[in-house]
């Protein structure tokens, strides 16, 4: 009998090529698990060639091991076959891994196949020696061997399928795994080596002309080591591709939500915004054209929300808006929507039973509105105006029922407000007379329809003219001459009010000019600023344009906004003023005393001077109360340094408390009325004459 022995060196080799191969095949089954479509057949080859190398590998490491007094081959042709059972097994076991389920039959059944093709890769790979005569094999140590084949198989198999798919620690797993699958795969061999005794005498028919050891075991090593080396690089590589690929999908994912999220939802409030209101309105005709029935739409209008905005700020009236939000979508039933369009301006739609019902949903809303709202500790009271269209019956689609309602919200309005209204034909009227009006003003300034007319400021003390406070009018071709009361609403809703104000600014510089080079330089001419005209980046350029453009003084310029612009935003306020007032320009705070203001921060605005309200002035010589607050003005002013306006002025005895009381300059239809600027000169300077 010959004795045979083994080099320790490629022994541990082997093992670790076993597990190396078994690590590499359970990272492959988790590709396959998640690849998609060509994929999973090329990973299915690939990882079928791999294993079965790193796994043929092993056995033929583990051959080249082992030692007999005799010299030893490897008949090549066998020894190839040996390689292709190696794969095809390999490629079994990942095919049969990568099914959606693994019944226990099916296992059985897999595992006695698998291990069928490791004994026989095996046991092909040890007749590649050709013996002569042949080997003779223990039965007990090689039944061992096959049933150890099918053990490693069902283990490899098992853990295999469990660990396909991602999950905590899952690398770790496969390691640990790997070993346990390594060990067996080995195991299985090295029994099947033991179960091997060669008869004295015997000799290797492939010694001569086969393979042999002689630096064949580093080659294999080498080679099997690059293969499966390159393809756990490739899957981890993949892998990591993959997730990077899911997160990225995911964030886009997140991403597209959350753009849809803003396309169709107010910021604010997150109630629907327009676009989806009008989605919804089509798929509300739809559904009465199909099946019948009838909805309502609401426009809802909060009255007295800009009040609690001047009063307290955009921060204040955002939360009410919220909270108004909150109040009317808690009361609404699922199928209804609630949609914020734009300021303070909501749109409920109410699917009905019947027509009947919109009164009974429209006094609710306006009851819910009506009761107080605490917001940031302070309880406010506001109403709403609610303008209602029925379907069918007051328009064809969402634009003109929108157009209706919004209508009808103004009917509501100028009813006395806090109520609702039904949509009537006859509605439209006002409503078209408000869009060609709009649309009119749109060209009124190209058209030259523009025109600024100047009200006269006096000394209150010697009734000498100090300047004049230049008020806008519209010239309109059809209507006449417009107040501004009949269009800044619409300016300023449009942002028109910007390139007005900016032409008022030119305009009333230019004539300022006029008047300096008539002898009157030491004039000031006043030009109101609108809240948006202020709010606007470009202001102190405008100014300092309108300025130099006609080569005006800065301080021929005062200019007026009111207290509660000031005050709406303090300290950005303060930085415009700043700039405005180190160009020399003259600020005053108009309309002082109706708004909410912060006397820390008053005295800390750089402006010269206060204008007190014509509201205070006209009830003077009746009401003691505004004669006391006209009073504690002038004193606060004074106080600060300020030089002191009334307007408003209308009555002699007005003008003799003013005057006593220490105003600087007064101005009021009692001494003269706004003017284009041709007969305002011929007023004042008539005066002058009377004067002399």
């Amino acid at each position: 009998m010959l004795i045979g022995t083994y080099s320790p060196f490629l022994v541990v080799i082997s093992l670790c090529v076993a597990i190396l191969a078994s690590y590499t095949a359970l990272d492959l089954v988790g590709r396959i698990a998640t690849a998609r479509g060509r994929a999973v057949t090329l990973w299915m080859i690939g990882g079928a060639l791999s294993m079965g190398v790193g796994v043929w590998s092993m056995h033929f490491i583990g051959m080249l091991a082992f030692s007999l007094p005799i010299d030893l081959g490897y008949d090549l042709t066998i020894t190839l076959l040996s390689l292709l059972i190696a794969i095809l097994s390999s490629g079994f076991a990942l095919w049969l891994v990568s099914q959606p389920s693994l019944p226990l039959l099916q296992l059985c059944l897999g595992s006695l196949i698998m291990g069928a093709g490791i004994a026989g890769m095996h046991y092909t790979g040890m007749a590649a020696m050709r013996m002569e005569p042949g080997i003779d094999y223990h039965p007990v140590l090689f039944l061992d061997s096959l049933i150890i084949a099918v053990g490693a198989s069902a283990a490899a198999l098992y853990i295999a399928f469990r660990l396909r798919h991602a999950q905590p620690n899952v690398r770790l797993a496969r390691a640990g795994a790997a070993v346990i699958m390594g060990i067996a795969i080995t195991g299985m061999h090295y029994t099947g080596m033991a179960a091997a005794s060669f008869p004295e005498g015997s000799f290797c028919g492939a010694a001569g002309n086969g393979l042999t050891g002689k630096g064949l075991d580093y080659l294999v090593l080498i080679t099997s080591l690059a293969v499966l080396g390159i393809t756990l690089l490739t899957s981890i590589l993949d892998a990591r591709l993959e997730a990077r690929t899911a997160e990225l999908a995911n964030s886009l994912t997140l991403a597209n939500r959350e753009l849809t999220q803003l396309a169709l939802h107010d910021n604010l409030t997150g109630l629907p915004n327009r676009v989806l209101l009008a989605d919804r309105i089509g798929q509300a005709i739809q559904k009465v054209e199909q099946k019948g029935g009838c909805f309502a739409l609401m426009f809802i209008d909060l009255d007295g929300f800009k009040p609690v905005n001047d009063a307290f700020g955009h921060h204040m009236g955002d939360q009410l808006l919220r909270a108004v939000a909150e109040r009317l979508r808690k009361s609404l039933p699922g199928q209804d929507t609630l949609a914020r369009i734009g300021g303070d301006e909501f749109v409920l739609l109410v699917r009905l039973e019947e027509p009947n019902d919109a009164p009974s949903v429209a006094a609710n809303q306006v009851n819910l509105i009506s009761q107080p709202f605490s917001v940031a500790e302070q309880s406010l009271q506001i109403s709403a105006s609610i303008g209602i269209v029925l379907y069918p019956g007051n328009g064809e689609d969402a634009a003109e029922l929108l157009m209706n309602a919004d209508a009808a919200m103004y009917h509501a309005k100028s009813a006395g407000k806090n109520g609702y209204s039904f949509f009537d034909g006859s509605m439209n009227t006002n409503a078209r007379k408000q869009l060609q009006l709009l649309q009119d003003l749109r060209v009124a300034r190209q058209r030259g329809e523009l025109r600024l007319h100047y009200q006269p400021k006096f000394d209150a003390s010697s009734g000498q003219p100090v300047g004049a406070e230049a008020l806008l009018r519209w010239q309109h071709p059809e209507m006449g001459l417009l107040a501004p009361d009949k269009f800044i609403d619409l300016a300023e809703k449009t942002g028109l009010i910007i390139s007005i104000g900016d032409w008022v600014l030119d305009e009333a510089c230019r004539q300022m000019r006029l008047w300096s080079l008539q002898g009157y330089g030491h004039w000031r001419i006043a030009v109101n600023l609108s809240a948006l005209q202020f709010c606007h980046a470009g202001l102190v350029d405008s100014v300092s344009s309108a300025l130099a453009a006609h080569h005006l003084s800065a301080n021929n310029l005062t200019l007026e906004i009111t207290e509660t612009t000031a005050m709406n935003d303090a300290d950005a306020s303060m930085t415009v003023l700043q700039k405005l007032s180190d160009m020399g320009v003259d600020l005053s705070i108009d309309d002082f005393g109706t708004g909410y203001s912060s006397l820390m921060y008053l005295k800390r605005l750089p402006a010269n001077e206060l204008k007190i309200d014509r509201g205070f002035v006209r009830d003077l010589e009746q009401d003691s109360d505004d004669a006391a607050i006209v009073s504690a003005i002038v004193a606060l002013g004074q106080a600060l340094g300020l030089r002191i306006v009334a307007e408003g002025v209308e009555t002699d005895n007005q003008q003799n408390f003013l005057t006593q009381l220490g105003c600087d300059s007064l101005q009021g239809y009692l001494l003269g009325h706004p003017l284009p600027a041709e007969r305002f000169m011929i007023d004042i300077q008539a005066a002058e004459a009377k004067r002399a």
